[in-house]
């Protein structure tokens, strides 16, 4: 059909004029933190900060200042952590299954989701600025899917909406938490049969994997003293280990001195008695010769470093991929006493058996112990993922104990509290390895309450603040 004057073509009909979408830098760059989580298995701790970094170097009205990036961080780690319950909402609110939802339209309705049911943002600045955020980086049309879902979840709030989507906690207690809590149902099954106990005991854990986590420096022995890094900037002391000092929220660790001269680091409590352990586990005869045999990224070598060279001991700090050995190697740079870092798989020893007095072995792993710090790593990981660490958790631990001399001390540790990759990883190798025993670790944790039973120790967040670290200690006795 001619489009000349004189056809039978139909006039436009008069509308709103259009108007073009106002950016909000803060929301674009949640979600842009969000896709780069979803379509690259991204860690939003290691997209977040170089798209901030980024935008705090701009100029003009998009340049970020303090209440932006602390906005920014809000939105996405919120959304991560509480994504399965508000998945949950959301699927209330959507015609269809979610797993029809486009993956970027269901980041701006999660994104919409945390406004609403997660922050203090009025209700309607909340739909608007989501809406909007809607119109620039999915259309028009979407944006109005967006505005009609949203104005549904915003018709209750976060405890009238769980008291709708949760299954009833006495008809089906894991999926009750599941949703309360926003962790998968294996997951919370999971840690609840390595923390044991009742109902209080778990809430109180899956509600610690929602907070936010402190931001804990070590001060490396010989190098930096807490005294130095409390000095610096508003902080507390650790609470257990004596070289952790805590930072004020929104303490910045890049603004100490000590930790741009890698005299101290930034490493969680929990990491930081791992390798004081073992360290001040007795060990038989000499005590010259110590190995990281798994030293990525290096934050516990570094540590043990400094506390090998106190005592004119050597480390050899092995890691098998090449990027993250050349992170260890900068750990380790300005160490007080001699030390080594070498490119080796941990399965198959660069070294004799028997070499070392200490041998400090922390795994690969589900992660399952990291869930504040990493919370996206809830929804990526499968069960599954177990049986493919199995048996490189057992060969670590293997070879661990072939290289340590009789009468020294191997330390196995793991960022899960997952049994199967814990008690079950020692107990097969130990069938195995007859000359080994179980040392008691929680005498090596002076101060800490809560260890259990033993010999062996978990940590966990809603007991001491710390990631769930594990750590079993070994003797190696003929």
């Amino acid at each position: 059909m001619s489009d000349t004057p004189g056809t039978s073509r139909r006039p436009r009909r008069p509308g709103k004029p259009y108007r073009r979408p106002e950016k909000d830098p803060v929301r674009v760059l949640a979600f842009e933190a969000l896709r780069a989580v979803d379509e690259r298995d991204a860690y939003a701790n290691l997209v977040l900060p170089p798209l901030l970094r980024k935008a705090r170097e701009k100029e003009g009205p998009e340049r970020f200042d303090g209440r932006d990036a602390a906005l920014a961080t809000e939105l996405v780690y919120g959304t991560l952590r509480w994504q399965g319950t508000y998945d949950a909402v959301l699927s209330a609110c959507v015609d269809r299954p979610l797993r029809e939802v486009d993956p970027p339209v269901l980041d701006v309705l999660s994104l919409g989701a945390h406004q609403l049911l997660g922050t203090r943002i009025p209700t309607h600045a909340a739909v608007s600025a989501t809406v909007e955020l809607a119109r620039v980086v999915l259309g028009d049309g979407r944006a109005k899917f967006v505005n009609a879902v949203l104005r549904k979840v915003a018709q209750d709030d976060l405890d009238g909406w769980i008291a709708r989507v949760a299954p009833p906690y006495d008809e089906d207690p894991e999926d009750h938490l599941a949703v309360v809590h926003s962790h998968p149902r294996w997951v919370v099954s999971a840690l609840w049969d390595s923390l044991g106990g009742g109902r209080e005991g778990i809430e109180r854990l899956l509600a610690a994997d929602n907070e936010r986590p402190e931001v804990t420096l070590v001060a490396r022995p010989g190098r930096a003293t807490t005294e130095e890094l409390l000095a610096e900037q508003a902080a507390e002391p650790g609470r257990w280990s004596p070289y952790a000092v805590r930072l004020a929220e929104g303490g910045e660790p890049g603004a100490v001195e000590a930790v741009r001269e890698g005299r101290a680091g930034v490493q969680d409590e929990g990491s930081q008695l791992v390798a004081l352990a073992l360290a001040a586990a007795p060990v038989e005869g000499g005590d010259r010769l110590w190995l990281d045999g798994c030293a990525g990224p290096g934050g516990k070598a570094a540590l043990l470093g400094a506390l090998a060279a106190e005592r004119g001991a050597m480390l050899l700090a092995s890691e098998k991929q090449p990027h993250r050995a050349g992170l260890v190697a900068k750990a380790l740079a300005g160490n007080p006493g001699p030390y080594q870092v070498v490119t080796a798989d941990g399965t198959r020893p660069a070294w004799r058996p028997g070499t070392f007095d200490r041998v400090l072995v922390d795994v690969p792993c589900t992660g399952l112990g990291a869930l504040r710090r990493r919370p996206e790593a809830r929804w990526r990981r499968r069960p599954e993922d177990l049986d493919g660490f199995a048996p490189l958790q057992r060969g670590l631990l293997r070879m661990a104990l072939q290289s340590v001399r009789v009468g020294g001390v191997v330390g196995y540790a793991t960022c899960s509290p997952h049994l199967a990759e814990t008690r079950a990883v020692v107990a097969d190798v130990l069938k195995q390895t007859p000359d080994a025993d179980l040392v008691d670790a929680r005498p090596l944790l002076p101060g800490v309450p809560d260890l259990g039973d033993g010999p062996d120790v978990q940590l966990w967040p809603h007991l001491h603040g710390t990631d769930a670290m594990y750590l079993a200690l070994i003797r190696r006795t003929g």
